[in-house]
């Protein structure tokens, strides 16, 4: 299954953009232990980037695993992420202050982070691909890769320019498998055209998989065995050509059910098969606003404006429940109100899903605040 990379033992990462918290802290508790099943139990994939949980996540790796483990036993991958150098100058240095704050001296992986047609021009005039490339010649880096977020073209070109990448990570999951926005679909078809092994994120789309009406759950339920995120992961690793499919796990619960079915992975049946796709098609029925909760958006809106977890409320169904969270949530300090934004689009441009934030918010400020 890992012929390209033979260090890689299993086919489900550890994604470490959500961890388990204590407020505000990473519950590094908590996360060793999930660290230590995941390990016992033959996987050995993480992936992070400078970024996540505002920086807390690099750290949490070197407290939690790389200081806890000889360097063979696991294999790490981090990001360049745009937000974090101006010129070809500062790409080094930033490399260089990652591997210190995780603590090893290589990156199994690296990956030119979040690319779509705008940054990929940044990229190309900081020569980032360059840098990573003779970085990889240096040994700091094994495999050179991207993870990408826009249009399949996109990706073409991307893959045209640098055909010596050594793989791609995209969003694939059964929802967006033949969306217009993400088209999973499209990029994983390039992916395979170009011969990139796919490493797999959103399996389960920010937790959007997992929280289902009852009637999609029922489906799942009818099956006799396996939870609901199950079936999104194993769909996503049943694919030729995904080699890795990341999992956000926030505990030690949804840890060991990964494993339960991902240590003896096996595809989907076809009437598990079947039974995806009707509930892909009760969720399309939903008309949900389709955020990840990647959380993108929140960093830089002047107005600190929590947009995922208000988008969680206007995706609540449940007649009154959706004012009564966004309520709680603004009463609480830990948003600002929907009617705060000042329409600068800041959120816009980072988000991956390419939603209309500014209209979501406009739409929330009408049900909510009046």
């Amino acid at each position: 299954m890992n012929e390209q990379f033979p260090q890689v033992k299993k086919n489900l990462g550890f994604g470490c953009m959500r961890l388990p918290m204590k407020g505000k802290k990473v519950d590094c508790d908590e996360f060793t232990r999930m660290v230590d099943a995941f390990i016992e139990n033959g996987f050995n994939y993480f992936d992070t980037a400078h970024g996540y949980i505002d920086g807390k996540s690099e750290i949490a790796i070197k407290q939690c695993l790389t200081s806890r483990y000889d360097r063979d036993k696991y294999i790490l991958t981090d990001k360049l992420t745009e937000n974090y150098f101006k010129s070809e100058k500062d790409i080094r240095p930033f490399f260089e202050s990652q591997l210190e704050i995780c603590g090893v001296d290589y990156f199994d992986f690296y990956l030119m982070h979040s690319q779509n047609r705008m940054n990929f021009k940044k990229y190309q005039a900081c020569r980032a691909y360059e840098t990573a490339f003779d970085l990889k010649k240096e040994g700091k880096i094994r495999y050179v890769g991207i993870s990408f977020h826009d249009k399949a073209e996109v990706l073409r070109k991307i893959l045209t320019a640098y055909p010596e990448l050594d793989a791609v990570q995209i969003q694939f999951n059964y929802y967006d498998y033949n969306s217009s926005i993400v088209e999973s679909k499209k990029c994983y078809d390039v992916c395979r055209e170009f011969n990139k092994p796919i490493i797999v994120m959103e399996p389960v789309r920010g937790g959007q998989l997992v929280k289902l009406p009852k009637s999609a759950k029922e489906i799942f339920d009818s099956l006799n065995g396996g939870s609901v995120a199950s079936y999104a992961i194993r769909y996503a690793a049943s694919f030729d050509g995904i080699f890795m499919v990341l999992s956000g796990m926030g505990n030690m619960d949804m840890m060991n059910d990964n494993i339960s079915y991902m240590k003896d992975f096996k595809p989907l049946t076809q009437e598990e098969h079947r039974a995806v796709m009707e509930v892909r098609g009760i969720l399309k029925k939903q008309q949900i606003v389709a955020c990840t909760s990647c959380k993108y958006c929140v960093s830089g809106c002047p107005k600190k404006i929590s947009i995922p977890d208000i988008i969680s409320c206007l995706n609540c169904k449940r007649s009154g429940v959706g004012k009564k969270d966004y309520e709680k949530l603004i009463a609480r300090g830990k948003s600002g109100k929907a009617s705060d934004c000042i329409k600068c689009g800041k959120c816009e441009d980072v988000c991956p899903q390419k939603l209309e934030i500014r209209s979501i918010l406009e739409d929330a400020a009408s049900r909510y605040e009046k």
